[in-house]
């Protein structure tokens, strides 16, 4: 079966307030792929995430991060949007004053736009919202409060999928977006992503626990350790991470480096 990589990233190296974090990452994702990073606190996880989106402070250090055969790390982060880069936050972040529906119209008509399709007029986006919204179970009244102000923690992460639902990204960065679900809103949550997943787009998860994954399967499993992937295999490597933790890979990859 031919490959088509959507995301290509050789010796990324990058860090944050003078702190180099990313320390040479080699991953390739192709399309139509689930691809899962695990790995403990302090690995790089969420530096990663920050440095494909393009989240500013962050600086790169050296290596190439190439989307669609373009150079990622060149584009600015409304760039790497419009061209369907799409990040799921941890903690999503709250607009006051910006209605909800005004803010995902413009998101969605600006993508459109970029790719040369016409806009929605008002009556076709809300027919589109409408569609999207019952993947989510998502209560139409959300659409008239600001962005995620006063949503509680599975509202903001079930909005952000259902944003993900309407932009459609080729390649879309979930970072630990299971932190802070019940059961209950995580089951909402996975099940979205699971329907926007085609043979055309990509999507990287990433988590601390293996309780996504019985929900959210992933095609491939990636360990960080300090900065770097040391271990990668198919779901059972979380199904191991969970029985046995992070413990066993740290002490072998120390093993491993010179003294």
């Amino acid at each position: 079966m031919n490959k088509n990589p959507i995301l290509e990233i050789r010796n990324l190296q990058a860090g944050v307030e003078g702190r180099q974090i990313l320390k040479g990452l080699d991953l390739t994702i192709n399309a139509g792929e689930v691809h899962a990073i695990m790995g403990p606190n302090g690995s790089g996880k969420s530096t990663l995430a920050a440095v494909l989106s393009g989240k500013p402070g962050y600086e790169v250090l050296g290596g190439t991060a190439t989307y669609f055969g373009k150079d990622l790390l060149d584009m600015d982060p409304e760039e790497r949007a419009r061209e369907g880069v799409f990040l799921a936050f941890q903690y999503p972040v709250e607009i006051p004053g910006v209605n909800s529906t005004y803010f995902l119209k413009a998101a969605v008509n600006e993508v459109r736009k970029h790719r040369g399709e016409e806009e929605l007029d008002a009556i076709d986006f809300l027919k589109l919202v409408k569609e999207r919204m019952k993947v989510l179970h998502l209560d139409e009244s959300l659409l008239s409060r600001p962005v995620n102000e006063g949503f509680s923690g599975g509202e903001k992460k079930r909005n952000e999928i259902f944003q993900m639902a309407l932009l459609e990204p080729k390649l879309a960065i979930l970072d630990e977006t299971d932190s802070g679900l019940d059961i209950d809103a995580l089951r909402i949550v996975a099940n979205g992503v699971n329907k926007l997943k085609h043979s055309d787009n990509a999507q990287l998860v990433i988590t601390h626990y293996q309780r996504l994954l019985d929900y959210i399967v992933p095609d491939f499993v990636h360990v960080m350790v300090d900065g770097r992937i040391v271990k990668s295999g198919g779901k059972e490597l979380a199904l191991e991470l969970e029985r046995d933790g992070y413990d066993p890979i740290i002490e072998q990859e120390s093993n491993l480096v010179p003294a």
